[in-house]
């Protein structure tokens, strides 16, 4: 059990120990937030970096907490692929969580590019697990008829991954051939279809279920 948890664990320290080493060199204000051109349009004091370099530990923390606090406890029936899955979006925060720092401490402009291309490695990465997830409450597509009927939420995930995967790996490749303000038209509508089709599947399914079929 412990040895699971430790590569993501290391992962995670990476953000707030390159933060101690660099804190003397960060001048303020720095940058916290970047438009979609990739230009810094809010500022902060140092300690705001505090937060973004703890965010890996905190989302790291919470996915833990999860099989024991979700009242359908089956996200352990996942077995490795839950930590997998873990360990996954624990690196792409742990990279974003650096690639701020590294920018906040620069002053350069956000490559918007690299970030929406990585984002895509990460909904390519989430749809390749997406029908290995159990029923819960907290993680996968929870709709009002996935949660309430485990058909639905095998159906729906199957399609979920599917298209998460496609649309992942359409922004990836995308990010490497539009302009910022183009990507960042592409990258929504990806997100949207993505999004608003296993919800409206998921309605499908539920309706189509033959009447007095068990919701569980």
């Amino acid at each position: 059990m412990v040895s699971k948890l430790v590569p993501s664990i290391i992962l995670a320290s990476i953000p707030p120990i390159l933060l101690i080493i660099w804190w003397p060199d960060f001048s303020e204000p720095v940058p916290i937030h970047w438009n979609y051109k990739g230009e810094a349009d809010q500022w902060g004091t140092k300690n705001s970096l505090i937060l973004i370099s703890l965010i890996p530990f905190i989302i790291y923390g919470i996915m833990m907490a999860v099989p024991f606090i979700d009242p359908k406890k089956r996200i352990l029936e996942m077995g490795n692929k839950f930590y997998n899955l873990s360990l996954g979006i624990t690196l792409f925060l742990t990279i974003i969580s650096c690639f701020i720092m590294v920018i906040s401490k620069s002053g350069q402009t956000l490559p918007n590019n690299l970030i929406i291309g990585l984002l895509g490695g990460l909904f390519a990465f989430l749809g390749n697990y997406m029908k290995t997830v159990k029923p819960n409450y907290f993680i996968g597509i929870k709709t009002p008829w996935t949660l309430e009927n485990e058909t639905v939420w095998k159906k729906t995930h199957l399609l979920g991954g599917k298209l998460w995967f496609i649309g992942g790996i359409s922004i990836l490749v995308l990010s490497l051939i539009l302009t910022p303000t183009t990507l960042f038209i592409a990258f929504i509508s990806i997100i949207l279809v993505i999004t608003l089709i296993p919800f409206t599947y998921s309605f499908i399914i539920y309706k189509s279920l033959p009447k007095g079929t068990s919701k569980h």
